[in-house]
Formats: C-alpha cells, structure tokens, sequence
C-alpha cells in the first residue's frame, strides 16, 4: 500500500460568526438589567457612543408602541443633528439650590418627611451587636462574642464549633461557652443555636411554658412531630391525644428560622419589556423603554473623521474614529433588531395563546419553541434567547415570555391541555380540600380524571412538587 498525495476540490456551507452577529446574539439573551449595564459599558469605552438628551427627544410616553412595519424599532436613527454642547439653566439651578450645597424648600415642591428618608434595614449582625455593646462584657468575653455573631447564617444558626471560635480567640472552651449561653438569650429568641432542636428549646424557655410534655417532644420525637405521628407520641409517652394535640399547638407558634427576620435580602421587583394592552377586541403590544439609554454617535468626532473640523488629527487617529464608530454602529443596530426580534415573538405569543388573554389559565394551550420559531421565521435557538429573563405584563399578570411554552397533557376527549393548566387546577383543588382530610395523589388522579384530565399518579406527584404543595401526610391538620 503506497501514499500518494492528491489534491481535491470541496464545496460546502459554512456559517461564520462576524463580530456583528456575535454581538447581536449576546445582546438578544441579556435581561433588561443586564442589557442597561452593557450599554453603560459601553459608553464608557467608546467616544463616538453618547446618551441624547432628553430635551433632544421628541414628546413620548414612558413606553414606545412599535410599527411593526418599520425596520427600526426601539431606538432611534442616528441623526447626527445637534453639537453635543446643551444650554445649562443656571436660573432654576440658583433657584433650587444655595450655596454649600444646602437645599431650600420651593412652596410648589413638597419634600419628604425625615421619616422617609430612613432606607437602610438593620441586620442580625448589627442587631446583635448592639446587644452585644449593651451588656457587661470583658474585652475578652466580647472579642468571643463578636466571633460568635460572625458566624451566624442568615437563619440565625451557629456554623462555628466552640472548639473552633476558643481556637481562633485563644480562649478556654468554658469561656466560649459561657457567652454563647449569655448570646442566646439575646433577641430575637432561638437565635446562636447549633440545631433546630435548640433553637426552638430557647423559644421555650424563653416563653417559660410549664408543659413538661413540650420539651420531651422536642428531645425524643422530632422525627414523630415531623411526620405528625401524634399517635406515636402519645403511646410512648402515655399520655392522651389531646395533650399531645396541646403542646404541639404550643411549638407550631415556635420559629425555626429566627435570624429570617432581619434578612438583608430585599425583594427582586420585576420591569416587564414588553407590555401587552387590550384595546376593545384586539391586544396591543408596546415595548417598554423606560431606563433605557438612547444612543447617538457624537457629531463631534464625526466631524474629525470628515475633515470638517480645523484639526483633522492624523492618520492613526482617523483609523481610530473608524474603528469606533463601526462598533458603535453595531451597538445601535444591535439594539434595534433587539427589541424589533422581542416585538415580533410577543405579537406571535398573543396570537397563538389569544384564549390565555381572553379568558385566563385554564385555557394556556400547549406550546412549543418550534410553533413561534415557524410563525416568526426564525431559529429555535433565536426564540429561546428573547424568551430568556423576558417578561411581559399582560391583563392577566406579569409572566416570563417562557412561561408560555409547555407540554400538553391529554384529554380524555381527545384534546390536550398546557401542564401549567393542569398545575393550577392541582392547586385550585388542594386549596378547596378538607385540611383533615386532604386528597392524597391517587385521590387528585382521580379528580382530575372526573374534569377530563387522563394523568399519571407519579405526574401528579412531580406538579405538586414543583408548585411547592407538601404531601397530604404533612399538610393533614389534626386541630
């Protein structure tokens, strides 16, 4: 067998990333937090990209409707009008502001109350640390302490051995032990446990209850109190249901989670981008562009690369602008197509699911990437990204743009249902349901069949999962 070198001609098909389609892939998937950091970002690195004034923009309302007929949505085109040099009204500014930066009241402007200007919530840290500051502490004892409310989680729980803190502190195991015991006592109750067993002892203890049969239940039969095997409890411990029934309505007022009310975490408010109105019959679809920074190219550095200006620079500095400027292009551009792709998946979104904002949940129909991809004539993979940390306020509530797309569920009739249906009405029931006798999944199997809905046991079991729904074993009330 011989080698032999030979050459060959080969046609084929190749897509090549250009830098424009890269860029206006990674703008399509960013949320609208994340896209008005990228837009920041980029006008601090390019010059040629500036902000338009408001005063530039013509009269418009918080949200733009887009002509669906138009090649450039969401932005504005660049005009290149104007100097970039705005007038400064030095009149009003004198008028609301004296000198040293004090603030004088205006009588047709109403300031806030002191009161309201208060935004900061104190944590469990700075909690317990004034505590801490207020009790009769050695340097030592508060150096240990302070190691303590260290390492506390954000329930309020101990992650550190004591081995560990007298360690790290070079103290004794007794002293460690000793203000952690002071700690505990600290507000809110429970906190600086090491388990849950503990913590809800120190609620206890802290309440002074009397009923002897409340810590015997914490110690011996947590596993019991979980499941709510009451009658074990009661077996074991001889005593009768009822008293069982009256020390465990006693720690169900008990927090496991004691350090969750001074959480720092604050809530994640949603900005829809897209907001979808009813108009008599039809739905409108408008964008919503409030916070977004308008763009323009700088006419200043467009005069340069013209040679319209007296210092025309040299050819390096030109080769410079050029760079530039074609990136701020794309940046534009980008952004149009952006919010124009966006437009267009929603307008197809209330055509296919038009039932869904006409008459609510139980009538989302099933639905896949493929069947907007075929109506938009786009890619799969294109939907997928404008659907990613998209929302849309609608009639019905604000959703995310994927929660439109689901697995159907069959119909005893032949049709099928959208899964997120079937969740809700798995919801509806278990809400409607006897908290004595709540249904277990065979018994919702059953509902569901007598509604139409053809359903597997382990199915229902995987919905109510998913929607956060214990098992009737543990949401079962037994007073």
């Amino acid at each position: 067998m011989t080698l032999e070198l030979k050459q060959s001609l080969k046609l084929t098909q190749q897509l090549i990333m250009t830098p424009q389609l890269q860029q206006a892939i990674k703008l399509l998937q960013l949320s609208r937090i994340e896209l008005v950091d990228a837009i920041n970002e980029e006008l601090k690195e390019n010059p040629l990209l500036e902000e338009t004034p408001l005063e530039d923009e013509p009269e418009r309302e918080t949200v733009t409707e887009i002509d669906n007929s138009s090649t450039t949505t969401g932005t504005k085109e660049i005009t290149g009008e104007g100097d970039g040099r705005e007038e400064f009204d030095w009149d009003s500014y004198l008028e609301d502001y004296g000198p040293m930066g004090v603030t004088y009241a205006r009588e047709d402007v109403e300031l806030p109350s002191y009161e309201n200007l208060l935004t900061k919530q104190g944590s469990l840290t700075d909690h317990l640390m004034w505590q801490l500051n207020l009790s009769h502490f050695s340097e030592r004892e508060k150096r240990v302490g302070e190691q303590i409310i260290g390492n506390l989680d954000a329930s309020g729980y101990l992650k550190a051995s004591s081995e560990e803190i007298s360690t790290l502190e070079q103290v004794e195991d007794h002293i460690v032990e000793q203000v952690l015991k002071k700690i505990q006592e600290f507000d809110p109750p429970g906190v600086a446990a090491r388990d849950l067993k503990e913590c809800l002892m120190l609620q206890v203890r802290f309440l002074g209850c009397e009923n002897p049969l409340i810590e015997i239940i914490l110690e011996e039969h947590l596993k019991d109190l979980e499941t709510k095997n009451y009658n074990n409890i009661a077996k074991r411990q001889k005593v009768s249901l009822e008293e069982v029934f009256e020390a465990v309505s006693v720690i169900n007022t008990l927090d496991p989670r004691p350090g969750l009310l001074y959480n720092e975490d604050r809530p994640h408010y949603i900005v829809p981008d897209v907001y979808v109105f009813k108009a008599g019959n039809e739905y409108r679809i408008v964008l919503n562009e409030d916070g977004l920074p308008k763009l323009r190219v700088s006419n200043f550095y467009r005069d340069i690369l013209t040679g319209s200006t007296e210092n025309t620079g040299d050819r390096t500095c030109k080769e410079y602008i050029k760079e530039r400027l074609q990136s701020a292009t794309w940046m534009i551009k980008s952004i149009q197509q952006r919010q124009k792709t966006i437009y267009r998946v929603t307008e197809s979104l209330v055509k296919f699911q038009r039932d869904f904002f006409d008459q609510g949940i139980n009538y989302l129909k099933p639905m896949v990437l493929k069947d907007i991809a075929d109506d938009v004539e786009m890619h799969e993979s294109t939907i997928s990204r404008v659907t990613t940390n998209k929302y849309v306020h609608t009639p019905r509530g604000i959703f995310e743009l994927k929660y439109f797309f689901n697995s159907g569920i069959n119909r005893t009739d032949g049709d099928s249902i959208a899964s997120e249906s079937v969740k809700e009405q798995i919801r509806r029931i278990i809400t409607d349901e006897n908290p004595q006798k709540p249904y277990n999944d065979s018994q919702l199997v059953a509902i569901l069949k007598e509604s139409g809905i053809s359903i597997a046991r382990r199915t229902v079991a995987k919905y109510r999962e998913m929607i956060g729904i214990l098992p009737s074993s543990k949401r079962k009330k037994y007073f």
